[in-house]
Parts: structure tokens; sequence; C-alpha cells
């Protein structure tokens, strides 16, 4: 066997350490579960009123959205916060540590106020300074940092002002942690003017302090420094906050301060903890599906590419391990869907692997080369391009979710770029290694077709024989897929979208029953009683929560009988309406964020290709979503969380087809710039469409057996995978090729094609 040079020696060593990385993590860091795989810890508020501020249903959801991004900040991912009622706030915490503190944190007001000082106070106000809290609008007297009381004028700037805070570490100044405050633009202004009337004071005087207060404490009383000089202040629109801070409490400021005010106090009024939304049946379901299917994937590979995909396989199986090791490390939450999706990457991980397999077999197979090993080495230089372009852009679109959405979008943003990443690791590094090794083998020298790479393959050879020219009439399928849009979009019209609980609220009762329910029992049998949707969690020994969309009295009592045969009897102790867990600004910050994304990847493709390829390819992407979108309103299937994150998974998959696409078609032009453009796009799709067909095989047998064998929690979630996977393999080569085709301005015949032309004609060709 050839002594491996010292490259592959070095990637070797590479991947043993990340192998051992990886497994280490695994075995000692767990991973967190979601709400709906684990359950969690539940937290009831309550809102009350103020004198300037009434309680109110908008006050409320005000309220909600402040604490989202409080619990995003604590590193909390896939909560869920819902309105109950009208002043009355659900929270849903899953696998916290210490819902003490989380609750702590929760119930906190955070009323920042900045205050210029007037001066000492008497001993004498000392009552007014421990007394119920001030009106920030009024001059107050409060105790600073040392207990010296100081009376405050009334607040120069709020919460309003402030644009953000981050805690931060001085390691030179000696000042230990403090809180860095940025202003506003308006903030800025007001900070600047404060600070140059108490610069007008002598130095030792207390008028020469700023006060920063913080739920009517004061935190903060810095001295404006001697070199600001009279009316001129502090400008820069930043200042520094600090005090004897460990770095849980700075952390913990900045979080409050960067969050916002509530706009109304809350009170905790109920704290437990709660079960699973999903039963152990439902999870044991999904797991042999995922097993299944990732099994019969892999076997598939196999079956295609033998030794080399056996080692592919291999390679897959450590990225599952890595993908989990990210996860577990950056402390991310998976949920059921999660746990899906994290299949199927496993699937679509398939084909950074087919992208090299099927260029190595056309370098060997079609053009010649000599080894096996000299191929391999080809398909991986050939098809990097590719591969890095496709994972590029779904990488900005993971960090654009990630940097402006919230909630559940933010988490699947984390989720994607953990997977394309480990996918990239799984295929360029620990498949190249493992492939380059075995490719050295005397063995497996003396044997190219064992490697699986000396054949051409099934769909080759057939595409090979017949040579179809797809793109003779590139209108004519923009024209299909036009139709494709009309008949599918139509039921978006017609029948409307079936929105879940997630995006309109609904009803949450909560029964006493006599004996325990089994939850699994309880949604079965509220499924066979019309309620398939609904989410039923064990509250307590005795309790049981429901948790579905509204309902009329006829149809609540239906529950209520239902799970009264089950539990000796239900007694309702609380009946209330909720409001949608993503709410209105979850859904806009998704909404720019996803517009972001598509608007980046323009770019990208824009710079990397040509315009008109990024445009098709981002048209073929809005082409895939509407068709899926109408599909599931025709057949009345819920827009729910779940149905969100297929479609950010088809998203991803569709820029992906299309990416791999027009790579062989630039590859094609820039060997030859004679050839018309729906030629060499033709001859493109005909050589990328084994690895289409492959890898599309490889996520189906995932997602079918999600659909055949997983709990109705997963079975719509497949289904749109499906159906996207389908819509996406479809549209890259006969809505985005096409499109590219037509975006290109069309070019008078070069003379060599003039003469083909003619000679079909019967006239003579001409010499020049």
């Amino acid at each position: 066997m050839p002594r491996p040079d010292r490259s592959l020696r070095t990637r070797a060593l590479l991947v043993l350490a990340v192998i051992a990385a990886a497994l280490t993590i695994a075995l000692t860091v767990p991973v967190r579960l979601g709400l709906d795989l684990s359950g969690g810890t539940q937290i009831m508020l309550e809102t009350r009123p103020t004198p300037t501020t009434g309680i109110s249903r908008e006050a409320t959801d005000r309220t909600v959205e402040v604490l989202r991004g409080r619990i995003d900040a604590l590193g909390l991912a896939e909560p869920t916060l819902v309105r109950s009622g009208d002043h009355r706030i659900l929270v849903e915490l899953p696998g916290v540590q210490d819902p003490v503190k989380a609750a702590d944190v929760l119930g906190r007001t955070a009323q920042l106020t900045v205050h210029a000082v007037l001066g000492q106070a008497p001993a004498t106000d000392a009552a007014d300074a421990a007394g119920p809290a001030a009106d920030p609008d009024a001059e107050r007297v409060l105790p600073d940092e040392t207990g010296q009381l100081l009376r405050l004028k009334a607040a120069d700037l709020r919460g309003d002002d402030v644009k953000g805070a981050d805690a931060r570490f001085d390691r030179q100044g000696g000042a230990g942690w403090h809180i860095t405050v940025d202003f506003t633009d308006a903030g800025s202004i007001r900070w600047a003017k404060a600070t140059a009337e108490a610069a007008c004071h002598p130095a030792g005087d207390p008028q020469r302090r700023i006060a920063i207060v913080l739920d009517d404490k004061i935190i903060s009383s810095p001295r404006i420094d001697p070199a600001v000089a009279c009316g001129a202040g502090i400008g820069g629109g930043t200042t520094q906050i600090t005090g004897s801070f460990d770095d849980a409490e700075a952390r913990e400021l900045a979080l409050l301060i960067s969050g916002g005010a509530l706009p109304v106090p809350v009170e905790i009024i109920e704290q437990r903890v709660i079960g699973a939304t999903l039963g152990d049946e439902a999870i044991t379901a999904a797991a042999w599906a995922a097993g299944i299917g990732t099994v019969l994937t892999a076997l598939f590979v196999i079956a295609v590419y033998r030794l080399m995909g056996l080692l592919a396989a291999v390679a897959l199986a450590c990225y599952g391990l890595i993908s989990y090791a990210a996860l577990a490390a950056l402390g991310a939450t998976l949920t059921l869907p999660g746990l899906a999706g994290f299949v199927l990457t496993i699937g679509m991980a398939v084909d950074a692997n087919v992208l090299v397999f099927e260029r190595a077999r056309e370098d060997f197979a079609v053009r010649g080369r000599p080894t096996a090993r000299s191929a391999l080495t080809a398909g991986f230089r050939g098809a990097l391009s590719a591969i890095a372009d496709s994972n590029i852009t779904t990488l900005i679109a993971a960090g654009l979710l990630f940097a402006f959405a919230s909630g559940p979008v933010r988490g699947f943003g984390v989720t994607l770029g953990i997977g394309v990443l480990a996918s990239m690791i799984s295929a360029l590094l620990i498949t190249r290694v493992c492939a380059e090794y075995a490719a050295r083998h005397p063995f497996v020298h003396g044997r190219p077709r064992l490697t699986g790479i000396a054949d051409t393959g099934w769909v080759r050879d057939r595409l090979m024989r017949r040579t179809p020219h797809l793109m003779r009439h590139p209108r004519r399928w923009l024209a299909v897929s036009a139709a494709l849009l009309l008949v599918t979009g139509s039921g978006i019209a017609v029948r409307g979208l079936d929105l879940g609980i997630e995006f309109t609220g609904g009803r949450l009762i909560e029964y006493s029953t006599s004996r325990p329910v089994d939850p699994d029992r309880a949604r079965t049998a509220l499924s066979e009683a019309g309620f398939p949707r609904a989410l039923v969690q064990p509250s307590g020994e005795h309790r049981l929560t429901v948790r579905t969309q509204t309902l009329t009295n006829t149809e609540a009592a239906t529950v209520a009988e239902t799970i009264g045969r089950l539990g000796g009897k239900a007694d309702p102790i609380r009946d209330e309406l909720i409001g949608p867990a993503l709410g209105e600004e979850l859904r806009r910050n998704a909404l720019i964020a996803l517009g972001l994304a598509l608007a980046a990847q323009l770019a990208y493709l824009a710079v990397r290709f040509r315009w008109r390829f990024a445009t098709a390819a981002v048209g073929a992407l809005a082409h895939d979503v509407l068709i899926l979108v109408g599909v599931f309103a025709w057949l009345g299937k819920p827009v729910d969380a779940v149905f969100l994150a297929a479609l950010l998974t088809v998203i991803g998959y569709s820029v992906n087809d299309s990416v791999v696409l027009f790579d062989r078609i630039r590859e094609l032009l820039a060997r030859d710039r004679t050839t018309p453009l729906a030629r060499s796009t033709n001859r493109a799709i005909l050589q990328t469409l084994p690895r289409t067909v492959n890898t599309g095989m490889g996520a189906a047998l995932v997602l079918t057996a999600l659909a055949v064998l997983a709990d109705d929690a997963l079975t719509d979630f497949a289904l749109a995978l499906l159906i996207g996977l389908a819509v996406g393999t479809y549209s890259s080569v006969f809505t985005a090729a096409p499109a590219a085709i037509a975006l290109h301005p069309s070019r008078p015949a070069l003379p060599d094609q003039q003469g083909r032309a003619d000679a079909r004609k019967g006239a003579p060709a001409r010499l020049r």
C-alpha cells in the first residue's frame, strides 16, 4: 500500500481530532429538549395596573413581546409565551435549570430612568425614600450606592432612549465588570444636555452627579469628569455604569436595560412543572421512523456507489455525531420538528458526497481518467465550487435568520447553520480522507469497479443514449410552471389558509380529574372526538391541560366529556382564551429576516454567477413556496409552527438545487462561449440529473419513513417536505433554467451556427 503523503496524514489527524471532540461533547453535555419532548416549567404571570396605565389586551400583548426578548437573551430557546385572557401571560420554559431566577428576571419591571441630582437630602426624607415607587416625572428622593440620600430632578431620559446595553470586563483599567449603555439619537441629545448642565457645577458638588435609576433604585450615580466643560456635555451617545458587579449581575443588568421596560408591572401568581405536549408513543414512533429512514438512505447510497457509498455512510454517521455535539455545545433546544429536520439534513447531507462521486464517475468513465484515485481527486476538485456556493447561500440565510428573527425561526437558523457546516466537514474532510485511503489500497486499485465510480450509473446511461433536448422550448416550461402556480395559488383564494393555534390563538382549559389520566390516551381520545390538533399536557398528578383552537360551548362540553370518561370526572379549574404564540412582532421579524436572506442570496448569486441566474434562482424559490402553501390550502392542512419549519427547509433545498445546476452551466460556458445558452443549459441538466435523482432519493427515503411510521404530529411535516422536495427538484430544472434562458438577451448567430442552420434548411454552408 503506498505511503500517504503529508497533506493526507494532516487531514486524517484533523478528522480524528474533530470526531474525538464531538464524541466527548456528546457524552458529557446533554442536549436541551423542547416542551414537546420533555416538558419544562410553566409560569403564570398577571399584569397589574399603574396610575397611568390600565389593564388592556394591548398592554398585555406588548408585555409578551418584551418578555420574549428577555427569554431569548437568557438563552432559553423555543419557549412558549401566550396571552391568557386579557391580563394573564402563560410562559412555558423548556428544561430550565433555575426556574426561580428565570421567574425573577421575567417579573422585574426594569424601569430605567436618568436624573440630574439636585443635591443631598436630609435624613428626615428617609421615609419618602423608603415609601412606594414615586413618579419619575416628579422630584424624588432615593439612596445612592453608599446609602446617602439624594434629591433627584424629574427624569431626563427613559428606557425608550436606550438603544442597547452590553456587559463588559475592563482588564486594563481595573474597573472590573461594567455595563456599556448606547443611547438612541434622541437619547444622545438628552444625555448631552443633562451632562452639560451638571458640568456647570464645581467639582465635589453633588449636583455634578447624574443618577441612573433602575426599578426605583440608584444603581450608579457617577460624577461628571472635570475635563467636561460647562455647557459642553458628554457626546458620543454612550455611557458606562460602573459598580461592584460580578459577571452574572452585570449580564443581568445589561439584559434588563436592553430588553426594555415592561409596559405594565407583572406578578407571578403560579409556577409549576409541566409534562411534554407529545407523549412517549409519538416520540418513540418518530425515533423509529428516523432510524429506519436513515438506514434506508445509507443502504441506497451503498447500493449506488458501493465502497464509496459505504465510506459516505460512515461519514454521514460522523456528520450526525458532529451536529449533535454542536447542538449540545451551543445549548440549542431540540424539538420534535427540529429533530425531524435534523434527520432530514442527514439525508440532504448525502448531496455533497453525491456531487463528488458523480463528478468522479464523469472523469473516470466518460473522460477516461486512468485510475479511481485520480478520478476521485478530480471529483473533489470539480465539485468544490458547487458545494461551496450552495452551502454559502444557505449559511447566509441561516445567519440572517439568527440575527434578525426571534423564537422558533431564530432557532431554526441555528440548526440550519450547524447542519450546513457539519455537512461540509463530513463531505470535504471525512469522506475525502476515507476515500483517498481506500483508493490507495492495492486491492481496491486493481478493482476499480468495486469503488462504484467506474460505472456511469443507470440514470446517466439512459440519458447518454437518448440525449433529450429538454430546453428546446424553454418558454413552454415557464407556461407549465405558471399554470401550476395558478392552480395551487387559487387554493389560497378559494379555500383560504387554515392557520394553526400558534398564529390565531385559541382556548386553554385545565381540568381536575379524580384519577390520573394518561396523556397519550387523552390525545387519542380527543383526536377520535374530532380534535386532532389538541395539545395535551399533564400539569400535576390529577390535572390535565388541553390547548386547542377556539371552541364553541358544545365543543367544549365534548372535550370535557372525553376527558371525564378517562379520569372519572373532569372539573374545569381554568378556562381562558389565549393569544397566538407566534405574535405579530415575531411574525414581522421573521418576514424581515426572510426578506433580507433572499436579498442577500440574490446579491451573492449575482456576484458569483450573473444577475439573470440569480433572479431565476430566487424566482424558482418563490415558485416553490407558493405551490407548497397552495397545496396545503387545497388539502385543508394546518399552517402552523411545524409547517413553518418545513417551509424554511424547502427554501434551503430549493436554492441548493438551482445553484448546483447553474454552477455546471457556468463551467460549460467558460469552456465554450459559442454554444447557445439553451444548449449549454440542456447539457448541464443532463450532466447534473444523476446527482439530482440520487440526492432526492436519499431525502425521500427519510421523509417517506417519517410520513408512514411517525405519529400524526409529524405526518404533515413530512408531507410538506415531500411536496417541497418534488417541487424543488422540478423547479430547478424546469423553472429556474428556462427563466435564466428567457432573461438572457438573444444573440445573433455566430458564423458556424449560421452555417449549420443554413445546412439544415438545404442551403449551402458559407465559408468565411
